[in-house]
């Protein structure tokens, strides 16, 4: 055989290291266990990937696992190879724009119990990202801007982690979201009100240090259900709550001080609402009791001092809990000495005419159904199934 000459060996050198890391659906992992003396290939594993997307996302997710300083459950054992699909918490189907191709679709970490310092650089750079649940894990720092370029996201959960700072402005530039969850985490200052009127179904801000008046435009939201609980959240209730009468269906608060408005007995969709452990007082206006949906209606820990006969009605279907307020001859109530202490401290109200006014019609007799709505979200379907249910929200 003939030998190679040095310059042939030299080209032959150059064209191993200018080769492809991946051609078609494959990627380059690192090699190990050469002899030293030798040149290892670029391409020592080649990886064969469903589709061209899950190609490119694979980096991604590898340089994610690599930040993961705790994982008790030993999820990111999983998540080797080319299967993207089968890791867990992973979730692949066919995104919107394209229906033969298959994509990383959803990402389901609740409950995994990770650690990791931040999420930038990881769900920021999924393209085709829908769905993002991550409550109960121990994930920090802030969202990244970039996150506002995915199409496709319409659910954001990072509840119940250690996130920090200011309201995360970025989410509200994403252009599809339709569900926001930042519950049990550690975001303090205001919310900004363009929260309340962005394109929501669901806004959970419960549980962080937000301190604030409610603001003004809360009426506007469009979102079917809202929490606001554990916050510091002070004042009475804004005047604009009828506007949400439409679709509000599931309010929590507290720190609110004041009577109820009667015009919450416009929102005739409601039907959980949460005002425990408040400074309301004064009586439970009966239109409230009135609407027709409500499964729960929770204002235990106030200073309420009278029901009328349909919350009297109310408290014992159950429906009603009214535990630990100021009502006379009702079991389960404060000790004189509390209530007594509460209406020594007078409670100056600017303006107590709007709190009696009802602006809408209100049935005297409504059915309570006993089961509420449940939701039942997968894949992109939502996206276009919301398009559909709300086609006048823009």
């Amino acid at each position: 055989m003939g030998s190679i000459s040095s310059n042939n060996k030299s080209i032959f050198h150059i064209s191993i290291l200018f080769l492809p890391c991946f051609t078609c659906l494959t990627y380059c992992q690192d090699f190990q266990g050469l002899s030293p003396l030798i040149s290892p290939p670029l391409i020592p594993e080649i990886l064969n990937f469903l589709d061209q997307r899950l190609a490119l996302v694979y980096p991604i997710i590898q340089d994610f696992k690599n930040t993961i300083t705790s994982d008790p459950l030993d999820i990111t054992q999983t998540w080797v190879g080319a299967d993207i699909c089968n890791y867990k918490g992973f979730y692949c189907t066919s995104p919107p724009d394209n229906d033969s191709a298959i994509a990383l679709a959803s990402i389901d970490f609740n409950g995994f119990q990770l650690s990791a310092p931040t999420l930038d650089g990881f769900i920021d750079q999924l393209p085709d990202l829908a769905l993002f649940h991550a409550n109960s894990n121990k994930f920090s720092g802030t969202i990244s801007p970039k996150i506002t370029k995915l199409p496709f996201l319409y659910e954001l959960d990072i509840s119940n982690n250690n996130f920090f700072g200011s309201f995360p402005m970025e989410v509200l530039g994403i252009p599809a979201l339709s569900f926001l969850d930042i519950r049990f985490n550690f975001f303090t200052g205001t919310v900004p009100p363009q929260v309340f009127t962005q394109r929501l179904d669901v806004l959970f801000l419960n549980n962080n240090n937000f301190m604030q008046g409610l603001p003004e435009n809360l009426g506007s939201t469009p979102v079917l259900y809202l929490t606001l609980a554990y916050n510091k959240f002070i004042g009475p209730i804004p005047r604009s709550i009828i506007k949400a009468s439409a679709t509000l269906t599931e309010v929590l608060n507290n720190f609110l001080t004041g009577p109820l408005p009667c015009s919450l007995g416009c929102l005739a969709k409601l039907e959980q609402f949460n005002l425990t452990g408040n400074l309301l007082y004064g009586q439970v206006p009966e239109v409230v009791c009135a609407l027709g949906k409500l499964v729960n209606l929770s204002l235990s820990s106030n200073y309420f001092t009278k029901l009328g006969p349909k919350c009297t009605k109310l408290e014992r279907s159950g429906v009603l809990d009214i535990r630990k307020n100021c009502i006379p001859d009702l079991p389960g109530q404060r000790s004189a000495r509390e209530c007594a202490a509460f209406s020594l401290h007078r409670r100056y109200c600017s303006n107590p005419a709007p709190f009696n006014f009802i602006p809408c019609k209100v049935p005297s007799s409504l059915s309570h159904p006993q089961n509420g709505t449940k939701r039942n979200l997968v894949g992109y379907s939502a996206l276009f199934r919301r398009a559909v249910e709300f086609p006048g929200r823009n």
